[in-house]
């Protein structure tokens, strides 16, 4: 509340939300983000609009203060030299952000009808800190796995959510402001997954809304979306930052082990997919050595277990700093093959057959090779070990020892 000259009161109400956009050469796609942005139904008075225009030179700039001159909502244009990387426009929004929740919007991206209302309604109905809505994809593959069905509560450990980092989510501000969360300008690729899985960790509570499309990820006809872009060695320092949230902010265990698996899974584990057969030796050399320290320290039985075999096999060649198998298996995948499935334990252990399987010269443990039952179900003739084998097996040992009129006549 403030009073002007004229001894007017103004009462200033606080937004819903912030819409942060970062925006670097975004034209002509910012078009249509911005559209999507002003024909949102929660409203211009409950909403507000941060952009910081990150030294484009194709008149992404102009095109935004000519957007802060006709919206009815609040807009707030910054215009910077370029910072190189999303970190820095993003951390610029949100210290200008007044709203009691933040969405990152990317420029080349645009949001679904209803999207902030739906979320924010879903945020304050639950009281939970973060909220993902669905994403579809525009000449792109979105993110499905964690989008099965609305969840109103849930968390990054009962839930499939830690699939998806990108920064296009609903953060509570007074979330981000008690931990001085912040985009780690020092990465060049994967800041967004470091800040959403701490906020993921830090949260109370996480809301799905996968009932409805609230974001469409566009892909980029020029090629020039970020996450195309840098060198193999900016993955190699963003799985050694998300691998070090993880260890820091989680004790040791299954919980740790399963979101370890997202790093190894999707930011370590292409590094030695196709395109290691193209890489020249010097460039296998390096890339072995840079995994050497995550693999020491982070990858556990734990996380083996919960791996395909191929993935298993791979991570585990690369763990032994052993390049020639690892080829052989790396083309074996890459070709498509499909490995023999061999069953041992009447049924019960299924194993596939996947390059070096059994070579005596190669040394590979078999249980590498062996297949965990959510894969194995796959095959046919495999049978699912009973949980409760093991009582099973004495209960029958104890009746063999008995009179033959069973523990009933024993008991008498």
């Amino acid at each position: 509340m403030y009073c002007d000259q004229g001894g007017t009161v103004t009462v200033v109400t606080q937004p819903d939300v912030t819409v942060v956009i970062g925006a670097y050469e975004a034209m002509p796609y910012l078009v249509e983000c911005l559209a999507s942005v002003e024909a949102q139904t929660i409203g211009p008075a409950r909403m507000e609009v941060i952009a910081v225009d990150d030294g484009s030179t194709d008149g992404t700039g102009e095109y935004l203060e000519e957007f802060a001159a006709r919206a009815e909502m609040p807009v707030t244009i910054v215009r910077q030299e370029n910072s190189g990387s999303p970190s820095g426009p993003r951390n610029v929004g949100l210290g200008k952000a007044a709203g009691r929740y933040v969405f990152f919007l990317d420029a080349d991206d645009r949001l679904g009808t209803e999207a902030l209302e739906r979320m924010v309604a879903m945020a304050d109905r639950n009281g939970t800190d973060v909220v993902l809505g669905r994403v579809e994809g525009v000449n792109r593959t979105p993110p499905k796995s964690m989008f099965g069905r609305t969840l109103e509560r849930t968390d990054v450990f009962s839930s499939n959510i830690k699939f998806t980092l990108s920064a296009q989510k609903l953060f509570r501000r007074a979330l981000l402001e008690r931990h001085g969360m912040r985009f780690d300008e020092s990465l060049w690729t994967g800041e967004d997954a470091l800040f959403t899985l701490e906020a993921y960790l830090r949260a109370d509570g996480v809301s799905v809304l996968a009932d409805h499309t609230c974001y469409y990820l566009v892909g980029r006809e020029d090629g020039k979306h970020v996450t195309k872009t840098g060198s193999y060695t900016l993955r190699f320092d963003s799985a050694r930052a998300l691998m070090k949230l993880i260890a820091d902010m989680v004790p040791a265990g299954p919980r740790r082990d399963d979101l370890m698996v997202r790093p190894f899974l999707i930011t370590l584990l292409p590094q030695f997919g196709p395109r290691f057969l193209k890489d020249g030796e010097a460039v296998r050399r390096n890339k072995l050595e840079l995994a050497k320290p995550l693999m020491d320290a982070y990858w556990t039985p734990g996380v083996a277990r919960r791996l395909k075999v191929h993935e298993r096999l791979r991570l585990h060649l690369v763990a032994e700093q052993r390049t020639e198998p690892l080829l052989d298996v790396v083309e074996f995948v890459r070709a498509g093959k499909q490995a023999a499935a061999l069953l041992e334990k009447r049924g019960t252990r299924l194993y596939l057959a996947y390059p070096h399987f059994r070579s005596g010269t190669a040394g590979i443990p078999d249980d590498v090779y062996l297949a965990e039952p959510r894969e194995a179900r796959a095959f046919p003739g495999y049978r699912e070990p009973a949980a409760r084998s093991l009582p099973r097996r004495a209960l029958r040992k104890i009746r063999r020892l008995l009179p033959s009129g069973g523990i009933g006549a024993a008991a008498a």
